[in-house]
């Protein structure tokens, strides 16, 4: 039996957003300093917004509200996988350090989007 939720750290999808987080955010520093400003700045913030809105949803203390910051959150799934193709395209990141974000990030979506059906969303 698993551990009763107490905090927005013991959902498994924020755990799996923080990780892919983390890794991607380490792997922006792989692309070419003049996109400092550009992918990686986009990159990055997209990196660490996923967890933070499942944390900022959790807060809110409604469904609804959760609901839609948990829909946010699966949106900058998307977002941050397109930017990550750009860079991949652009041959700043190479493919095969992709292919592995790419799959947690499948995974931390399909989590996501289990804990959105679970609410009603």
């Amino acid at each position: 039996m698993s551990e009763p939720i107490k905090t927005y750290r013991d959902l498994i999808a924020w755990q799996k957003a923080f990780s892919v987080g983390k890794v991607v955010y380490a792997a922006a520093s792989k692309l070419p300093d003049h996109e400092r400003f550009g992918l990686i700045a986009a990159i990055r913030r997209s990196s660490v917004t996923v967890a933070s809105h499942i944390a900022q949803g959790y807060g809110r203390g409604n469904t609804q509200d959760y609901l839609w910051f948990l829909k946010q959150a699966r949106g900058e799934i998307y977002q941050l996988d397109t930017q990550l193709l750009f860079a991949t395209d652009f041959n700043y990141l190479p493919a095969d350090d992709y292919r592995p974000i790419k799959q947690q990030l499948d995974e931390a979506e399909r989590v996501l989007a289990g804990l959105i059906r679970s609410l009603g969303g």
